[in-house]
């Protein structure tokens, strides 16, 4: 074999290839860090640094209040952890598909959900608690994912390459037949997700909590602080780095939902997401008690919203465009 024949790449340049699998390596940091997230809650520990920051343990709060106080803890986590195990399993499915074939929308949408969610931990400064493994985590996570995206830039240095692909739409259903809409179903539900995120995220950083959580817990603001003046910064910690995830989503949805085009893989993507992230957060609420109808109703609606958008736009998805784009009969 002649010397010219050899590999000269460099390990790191193998490994890193044109930047998407830093990409992916990122989504499956989520994927991974979601899942220890479910796994904590379900076991019901709190982190170490958490403890230290408390001075308390699971079981000496659980011993309040008939554990309500801990199980909202875990039911912000359980959600939180379904929403980045979501975004993971999203940001796989870009980097295999849309970016590796070029598309531009795909980049940018990495770009955008990345400074949102990566945003989301200066959310601290709203609520005084520094997550020393939520940092160290991002520091570890960041340099990947810029490189990540510095590499891939030349995989859409084409004309269209702009921010401006995102306003490019990936397919033209008729807004009145099936896919039409099933595609404006998930469009509201990422718009109404962005609302969400924006608001549980400004609830986190100011009053943390809402009139029905108070109310499940059966205890004030005042009297939270009063067990432990470090209970409140905690929780909305919490609170605050879910509803960037919401936030994060919701863009993604928005996106994907307007410039992709219909593909067996890219519902499959979606579904297994709406699955975990809808499911988490909404199950998570009648594990612990916590069933105000009210309170879990925008979480109904866009369960709702995304499952009905899922189903309309099966057939475009998978290969029946005569079914999916078939304009339906008008009211009589």
């Amino acid at each position: 074999m002649g010397q010219e024949s050899l590999d000269q790449r460099s390990l790191l340049s193998a490994l890193a290839g044109d930047g998407r699998p830093l990409l992916s390596l990122t989504g499956l940091a989520l994927i991974v860090s979601g899942g220890f997230a479910l796994f904590l809650s379900a076991t019901r520990h709190f982190l170490p640094h958490d403890v230290q920051f408390l001075g308390m343990q699971p079981d000496d709060l659980c011993s309040l209040q008939g554990c309500r106080i801990v199980h909202f803890m875990f039911h912000d986590r359980v959600s939180f952890g379904g929403v980045i195990f979501a975004i993971g399993i999203l940001y796989l499915w870009l980097a295999e598909f849309p970016l590796k074939h070029g598309q531009a929308w795909a980049w940018w949408l990495f770009l955008i959900s990345g400074v949102i969610g990566f945003g989301s931990f200066l959310a601290y400064l709203g609520y005084g608690y520094f997550d020393t493994w939520h940092g160290v985590a991002t520091l570890f996570l960041l340099p990947i994912y810029i490189a990540g995206l510095i590499m891939t830039r030349k995989l859409v240095s084409d004309g269209a390459s702009g921010w401006r692909s995102l306003l490019v739409p990936g397919s033209s259903p008729g807004w009145f037949t099936p896919a039409g809409i099933g595609r404006a179903a998930i469009l509201a539900c990422g718009v109404g997700l962005i609302g969400g995120g924006l608001t549980i995220t400004t609830v986190g950083m100011s009053v943390v909590f809402v009139p029905t959580d108070l109310t499940f817990m059966g205890l004030s603001a005042p009297e939270l602080h009063a067990i432990n003046p470090r209970l409140i910064p905690l929780i909305a910690h919490d609170r605050a780095g879910f509803g960037g995830g919401v936030l994060t989503i919701g863009v993604m949805l928005l996106v994907i939902a307007w410039c992709a085009r219909p593909s067996r893989a890219g519902w499959q993507a979606l579904f297994t997401a709406g699955v975990i992230g809808f499911g988490c957060a909404i199950l998570v609420h009648p594990a612990i008690g916590y069933t105000n109808f009210i309170h879990l109703l925008p979480a109904y609606l866009g369960a709702l919203l995304f499952a009905m958008g899922l189903l309309l736009t099966y057939a475009d998805s998978h290969g029946s465009p005569a079914l999916a784009g078939k304009r339906l009969p008008s009211a009589t």
